[in-house]
């Protein structure tokens, strides 16, 4: 008996304790991702990444694509309406919302392409926006400014601040182009940890 009590002492004494912390922790992490994704029961969307990061624990869960991501958007008679591609990405689940960061390429059915370091993409309002810098590239023709808006299948958009020359991509965005009220505040996404769930049929 009593070699039985010093025996779980010494165990007890070499445990190390562990503090859990999901907000920083993910609960899930899968390496070579392309699955389908229904919206009320039609497959709208396919998705490839390299990683996967599941923060379902969160407070705001969320999911995480730190190598990357490529999504395409189906019509109901399965055309692409439209392909994203970003080198980062954070999905929102409770929100239904998009945070697409770094490169973001994003091409429509008519052909037309879109060109920015930041695009958030609102799914439950059907909506995209961005306050960085964007260029729209239509045939030979190519739009270029601060501020943007559209339907998510981006063929109704508007930039806020349009220029005729070559800007650069920046982080910050000019004092004298578009002004930080310019979109809405409640829009406007939450810091880069948020609402992600497992990927499943969403209702």
């Amino acid at each position: 008996m009593s070699l039985f009590f010093l025996s779980c002492k010494d165990e007890n004494e070499n445990l190390v304790a562990f503090a859990y912390d999901p907000e920083v922790v993910p609960s899930m992490i899968t390496d070579t991702v392309t699955t389908l994704i229904s919206d009320s029961g039609i497959t709208r969307y396919k998705l490839v990444a390299d990683v996967w990061e599941v923060f379902d624990k969160a407070k705001d869960p969320y999911w995480y694509f730190p190598e990357g991501i490529y999504l395409e958007r189906f019509t109901p008679d399965f055309s692409i309406e439209a392909t994203v591609k970003a080198d980062t990405a954070w999905y929102y689940s409770e929100k239904d919302l998009w945070k697409l960061k770094q490169n973001v390429h994003v091409e429509n059915m008519q052909g037309e392409e879109f060109d920015s370091d930041e695009l958030f993409w609102d799914q439950r309002n059907q909506r995209v926006y961005s306050d960085k810098y964007i260029e729209i590239k239509r045939g030979i023709t190519e739009i270029k400014g601060y501020g943007f808006e559209s339907n998510q299948s981006m063929t109704d958009y508007h930039i806020f601040r349009p220029h005729d020359g070559k800007l650069p991509f920046s982080e910050g965005t000019p004092a004298d182009t578009l002004q930080s009220d310019s979109l809405s505040p409640e829009i406007l996404p939450p810091a880069e940890t948020g609402d992600v769930e497992p990927l499943h049929e969403r209702k």
